[in-house]
């Protein structure tokens, strides 16, 4: 395996197109690296210049101790599992596995050793006879990283390898590529446009938008701490809320807005010395669904700590019940909002229910350039 290093790598077309505009990333050795971002980001392009199908105009990318910007895709020791498989539909599982060691002229024995470890280790030694239109997605899934694995490269590469599968597989296949990893120690890059994906299987995942990270650091960190709007409302589902209101200097300091035909304040507990100075401007607040649920929930929370959120009555639009909890949409300050409430809230489209807003985890933005204050 390997560590990768991406030093202010450019790419520019001919016609002018600026896809990548300065990337800068590191990852160590044995690190699952995740690329996500909404169609157009430049996360496949990153990608496949890392593996050699598309030329650096600008910078360096490093694998290991090698700089690989002129390094042919076939000398680059990676290894790439598509979105569609490419397997060869007239081959065996078995024999997919073992056409890249058969170019490679590894002898007979030592194929049918790696590939009976890979089937192992993916628990498929019962389909190495089977042909593709005998397996399932899933399967076919699996058949394409045994191929990969088979090559013991220094770095794994996946293009959003779990798209063309339905909920329940990508679900199954999520836990698969994690036990891969953790089985292997392999170094791993992963584009994917799903947050989901992103924050499951990631030790470190950079968010990508027109060519630009937006955010580098581990799934809690930008979780926790999004260093702007765009990473914020991308990042977690369902995703941030967002209200416009001031910072004014009341109960210390406290978000004001309009709700209901009259000013509400939310307190904010242990406002970091950035935030008092926007003491009088407008800001944007970003608060997780899970940090606004019902009133009765919040004091059973509140009774073991000393921070009691502040209730405030709203009306419900619409509910969505997911099993654990409740999801309830309400309107505030003209903003559709999410919360999570208990199932036993009994919160009904078109009634009224008390909920707890806990800004002790809530976020601050500058308006303007959407950055983070606080």
């Amino acid at each position: 395996m390997a560590s990768l290093s991406i030093r202010n790598v450019r790419k520019v077309y001919p016609n002018g197109a600026d896809i990548l505009k300065g990337i800068d990333l590191d990852i160590e050795d044995g690190q699952f690296l995740i690329l996500v971002g909404g169609s157009g980001c430049g996360k496949s392009t990153l990608l496949n210049m890392i593996a050699g199908l598309e030329t650096v105009t600008e910078g360096e990318i490093r694998i290991g101790e090698r700089v690989v910007n002129d390094v042919p895709p076939k000398e680059r020791d990676i290894a790439m599992v598509f979105q569609s498989y490419a397997l060869y539909p007239t081959m065996t599982v078995r024999e997919n596995i073992s056409f890249g060691l058969g170019i490679r002229k590894v002898p007979k024995a030592e194929q049918d050793k790696i590939v009976d470890r890979v089937a192992e280790t993916l628990q498929m030694k019962h389909l190495l006879d089977r042909k593709p239109a005998m397996l399932s997605g899933g399967q076919r899934q699996r058949v394409a990283m045994g191929r990969a694995i088979a090559r013991d490269p220094a770095l794994f590469l996946f293009d959003e390898p779990l798209s063309n599968l339905d909920a329940k597989l990508r679900v199954e296949m999520r836990a698969e590529i994690k036990l891969l990893h953790q089985r292997l120690g392999a170094t791993i890059v992963y584009v994917t446009h799903d947050q989901i994906e992103a924050m499951t299987l990631g030790d470190r995942i950079a968010v990508m938008r027109d060519g630009v990270v937006q955010q580098f650091g581990s799934p809690q960190e930008i979780y926790d701490n999004p260093a702007n709007l765009y990473v914020a409302g991308f990042i977690g589902s369902p995703s941030m809320n967002f209200l416009r209101g001031q910072l004014v200097a009341e109960n210390g300091l406290s978000f004001a807005l309009e709700h209901g035909g009259r000013t509400t304040l939310l307190p904010i507990p242990d406002a970091t010395p950035a935030l008092r100075q926007w003491l009088g401007k407008q800001v944007i607040l970003g608060i997780r669904p899970e940090h606004v649920t019902d009133a009765d929930s919040a004091r059973r929370i509140g009774a073991t700590t000393a921070y009691h959120p502040t209730e405030v009555d709203c009306k419900v639009e619409i509910t969505e019940p997911t099993g654990p909890d409740t999801l309830v949409f309400s309107w505030f300050n003209g903003t559709r909002i999410t919360c999570r409430t208990h199932p036993r809230a009994n919160a009904l489209p078109g009634g009224e229910v008390k909920l707890a807003f806990d800004l002790s985890k809530a976020v601050f933005f500058d308006p303007q350039s959407e950055l983070r204050i606080g």
